[in-house]
């Protein structure tokens, strides 16, 4: 706590591009604040900038301490925010990180229904297929499939995600369709790849049989986005798993249909992902719990969209959710 002073001034440097520009917001002097550097830098036996007359630059080292020094900073701020105002203060800026599709077709109009409700309270959203670094990339919320490994994390589960395999109605009719996953070699397959590389092993389970299919990549279509995968399903390339909630709109619409209705993809439940030793500010805790309520409502809609004609599945399911 002995030089927040002068973390606050290293980050506004950055901010500003400018040093002295930094002192006049803080009430130093050119001289005072080029001491408060020098005096931060030595502390940290690390040159945080390469200064010449007209630009700073920050050095390899300089990038990794402003990351952790702006969390570190935000997080003070949020806890003087949250005592002084009390716990029901919503306002500031909220960064979320979503996946592609979801991001672009459900949480955009749910983030502007809770702005409604919070006026006050602005968005920075991330879309990516990848799981960001919450700490590295400043996240305060993740909306992922799937239960993480980070043990960092605290993954709040949100709702079911049935995953499907779906085509467009266009090209069943010029294909036709699989019965059973032993049928789909004889199919054009879109493929999403993740960071661990392409998802081509598709597996699926009827009550106690199982097949996996292996798609070829050579020739399927591939890509690291779940919204390019989608559009080329509508597009009429072939077959895809999606999340029921990434092509909700589509099926109800007629645009895609799921094909092998009995057979089950795995799931992916969905969670709320943030940091577990981080302060969760009143604006996310009051974000999730509003997501959370929206996530309740939805979820039953979407499953009748594409129900699975496997009573064995279904039972399994239906004792999930008890549990």
């Amino acid at each position: 706590m002995d030089n927040l002073g002068d973390v606050r001034l290293f980050v506004e440097a950055t901010r500003l591009g400018s040093l002295s520009a930094a002192g006049r917001k803080l009430g130093l002097t050119p001289a005072a604040a080029s001491a408060r550097l020098a005096r931060l830098e030595a502390e940290l036996h690390a040159r945080l900038f390469d200064r010449t007359t007209r630009q700073l630059r920050l050095t390899d080292e300089g990038r990794l301490y402003l990351t952790c020094s702006e969390h570190a900073l935000r997080s003070l701020d949020d806890a003087k925010a949250a005592l002084q105002e009390g716990q029901n203060a919503v306002r500031g800026k909220v960064r979320i990180s979503a996946t592609s599709d979801f991001g672009r077709n459900l949480l955009m109009t749910w983030l502007d229904e809770f702005r409604a409700l919070y006026p006050d309270v602005r968005f920075a959203l991330m879309l990516t297929d990848s799981l960001s670094n919450l700490v590295l990339e400043d996240i305060d919320l993740a909306i992922r499939f799937g239960t993480p490994q980070d043990s960092s994390l605290v993954a709040r589960w949100l709702a079911p995600n049935r995953r499907v395999l779906c085509a467009s109605p266009e090209y069943l009719a010029r294909r036709g369709e699989p019965r059973e996953p032993n049928d789909l070699a004889r199919f054009d397959c879109i493929v999403i790849g993740s960071a661990a590389g392409p998802v081509n092993e598709w597996r699926f389970t009827r009550g106690d049989e199982t097949q996996t299919y292996t798609v070829p990549l050579d020739g399927a279509l591939e890509s690291t986005d779940g919204e390019v995968v989608r559009q080329w399903a509508l597009c009429g390339y072939g077959l895809a798993v999606k999340s029921i909630w990434d092509v909700a709109d589509d099926l109800r619409a007629g645009r895609l249909k799921t094909v092998m209705p009995e057979w089950r993809y795995p799931d992916a439940p969905l969670h709320a992902l943030y940091h577990r030793n981080r302060f969760l500010a009143p604006r996310v805790r009051a974000l999730l719990d509003f997501l959370t309520e929206r996530f309740a409502q939805t979820s039953g809609e979407l499953e009748a969209l594409a129900p699975c004609t496997d009573p064995a599945v279904e039972t399994q399911s239906r004792r999930r959710k008890r549990i």
